[in-house]
């Protein structure tokens, strides 16, 4: 195993299957394109004609690493080619210009439509050998063949291998393709469907496949399935070079401890322990082609191919006596020896013999019971399922924004309230959604809120760029006014908004005091200059306690007096009048304990014993009458509700202060 430095291209790496009529060119032009034969076979090499998968890679001109699966064209090697198209990113379907469309093009067209793939090139080769009249009638026929399939979008590109025309056109057109392509979901776990085997000299056994899901790691263990063997990865490579960990979507062969090459066989899996189940019985949707030799009969045999996979099944069909072509329905599929897959895999099956494509389709259920014909409950159940197991059908739901409970118990097709409750509360246990809210343990009360995870972290995202950009405009102000966030956020109703700041709070992405929302790293700092000026200011209220001069006087602006009102440094009890912190303290308690030595406090009583002006002394005491400290009964005060409790201490004697 060689080593080199991986590609610092940021997109992900893909995968391209060829598909096409054996003669058309495939080997040649993938040979054309990277420059590696993926003829490895003496045989292949001595007849000109592919036999099994090749293998071969490039770098596109965007930068990202591709791979290419290079599949027999024969008829003969049709369940060879169906090894190598399971987990491809896009389809290279060649057609020669001199002959078009033949049938293994037809055939092959139908495999990737069947297995889903939509993503694909058509590479009109020998291109150098007709004329443009011909060339043009070859592309009507192809964009004819691909319309009611899933490649009608397919881009046609003429190439020759032998003169090197067309050949970057090729490449910016797989590229373009390639970065169309949606993103592959986060948090699945990797699955590699092995398609060789073999030993390499000073390392032992060796597989490779095309990694789908996530990504692998050199160090970590893995489980063969369907046998149940644990093994571990020694090494990685992915284009013959080393690697530490391998991305999903790109063609890897891992060096395996533990395990013989006898102990290997092409269709098995490997992936983290836990991940897959062996089971003897399959649930899917079957369609079977148009053109189909045949009609599906109860208990017919087939061929099923899934992944790397091809086994031999009986067909339960549970919904009608019989599949004509053409036609779709629910089956059962009956194996002698188990499978290892997934829902939502796609599978192809072929006759026996003659052998022969019929049809295909996508699996809903790995490890279903042994079902009954014409069961309507059988029947609805698998369609439920069709549209995702419970706990997708919940995550779909979430993924649209929150939503409360009682909304999902009765906005989910087809699963109960306690499925709904059994789901949410699995869901969240394993990180995939959030519950909004102070209450995070027991039952779900119907107005709990609750979110999808990769929603939540758009919401938090969005949260966190609001504040810090009200931290930049407003540096003095301690925080965000909270319905002014949830205007900028568009969460409604109020309740949401309120769960979702608690739920944000605890979690530290934010701090809340009630009426404002912060970054838990923002504090006000007041410039140089503006707090030489505040401290000239603070020091003149402590000389001046009761009588405090304006901010104004200091030429301090209403920013700079805001932040020291923020930061604690004062405290504002009306317009220009602020007292700091100890003296307000000092108000608060001589003027309860003149109360509750006097039965009552008058204004002039207030103004004398502190020695201020009218003016202040009303608007002082308007303040304490609205925090409820004091009441005011006339011309007079009393305790207000918000009075604090005696503490032993008498008000000083007004006379001597």
């Amino acid at each position: 195993m060689t080593s080199a430095s991986p590609s610092d291209s940021k997109r992900p790496p893909a995968v391209v299957g060829t598909a096409g009529h054996v003669d058309h060119g495939k080997s040649t032009l993938v040979k054309a394109l990277t420059g590696i034969d993926p003829d490895r076979l003496a045989e292949e090499k001595a007849r000109s004609m592919t036999i099994d998968l090749g293998f071969a890679w490039l770098e596109l001109p965007s930068g990202r690493q591709l791979s290419v699966v290079d599949v027999p064209g024969h008829e003969r090697f049709i369940k060879n080619m169906l090894a190598g198209v399971g987990g491809i990113d896009a389809a290279l379907l060649v057609v020669a210009a001199d002959e078009g469309p033949m049938p293994q093009t037809a055939e092959h067209l139908a495999i990737l439509d069947l297995l889903g793939v939509g993503l694909g090139v058509v590479a009109l080769t020998k291109a150098d050998t007709v004329d443009r009249e011909w060339l043009d009638l070859v592309a009507e026929e192809v964009r004819d063949r691909l319309a009611p399939t899933s490649l009608a979008d397919a881009q046609l590109v003429p190439v020759s291998a032998l003169t090197g025309a067309g050949l970057e056109d090729l490449r910016s057109a797989l590229d373009a393709v390639l970065e169309a392509a949606p993103a592959r979901p986060g948090g699945i776990k990797p699955r590699l469907p092995v398609d060789r085997v073999f030993s390499v000299s000073g390392f032992g056994t060796v597989v490779t496949g095309t990694l789908v899901g996530g990504e692998l790691a050199v160090g970590q263990e893995l489980r063969l399935s369907p046998a149940g063997r644990t093994t571990r990865i020694r090494g990685l490579q992915t284009h013959q070079r080393k690697a530490e960990r391998a991305l999903p979507g790109s063609r890897v062969a891992i060096n395996l401890t533990g395990l013989a090459t006898e102990d290997i066989h092409r269709g098995d899996v490997l992936a983290p322990p836990g991940l897959l189940s062996n089971s003897q019985r399959l649930d899917a949707r079957l369609r079977l082609l148009a053109d189909s030799p045949v009609r599906l009969e109860q208990n017919d045999a087939v061929d099923l191919f899934t992944g790397s996979a091809e086994i031999p099944a009986r067909v339960t069909l549970l919904d009608r006596e019989s599949i004509a072509p053409g036609e779709e329905g629910w089956v059962q599929f009956r194996f002698r020896t188990p499978l290892a897959v997934l829902k939502g895999d796609r599978f192809i099956v072929r006759r026996p013999s003659p052998s022969e494509t019929i049809g295909g389709g996508e699996i809903v259920d790995p490890l279903p019971v042994r079902h009954k014909r014409f069961r309507r409950e059988v029947v609805g159940a698998l369609e439920t399922l069709a549209q995702g197991s419970p706990d997708e059908l919940v995550l779909q739901a979430l993924e649209a924004g929150p939503r409360e409970v009682r909304e999902l118990r009765s906005g989910v097709a087809g699963l109960a309230p306690e499925q709904v409750d059994s789901v949410l509360a699995e869901i969240i246990a394993e990180g995939d959604a959030i519950r909004l809210g102070g209450d995070q343990t027991g039952t779900f009360k119907p107005g709990t809120w609750v979110v999808a995870a990769q929603v939540w972290e758009g919401i938090t995202a969005r949260l966190a760029e609001t504040l810090a950009g009200f931290h930049t405009a407003q540096p003095l102000r301690k925080g965000m006014p909270r319905e002014e966030v949830r205007s900028r956020l568009r969460l409604s109703p109020a309740r949401l908004f309120d769960d979702l700041v608690t739920t944000v709070a605890s979690r530290g992405l934010a701090v809340d005091d009630g009426s404002t929302l912060r970054l838990p790293d923002f504090s006000i700092s007041l410039d140089p200059a503006s707090r030489a000026q505040a401290n000239q200011w603070l020091r003149a209220l402590a000389g001046s306690p009761f009588a405090p001069p304006a901010p104004a006087d200091f030429g301090l602006d209403a920013g700079t007096t805001g932040a020291l009102r923020n930061l604690g440094e004062v405290i504002e009890v009306g317009e220009g009048l602020y007292y700091a912190p100890d003296a307000y303290e000092r108000i608060v308690a001589e003027t309860v304990a003149m109360i509750d030595r006097d039965g009552t406090l008058t204004l002039a009583g207030f103004r004398d014993h502190f020695g201020t002006s009218r003016k202040y002394a009303q608007a002082t005491l308007e303040h304490l009458d609205q925090r409820k400290i004091t009441r005011r009964v006339g011309d007079e005060r009393v305790r207000g509700v918000a009075a604090p409790r005696a503490t032993g201490a008498t008000a000083p004697n007004r006379e001597t202060g």
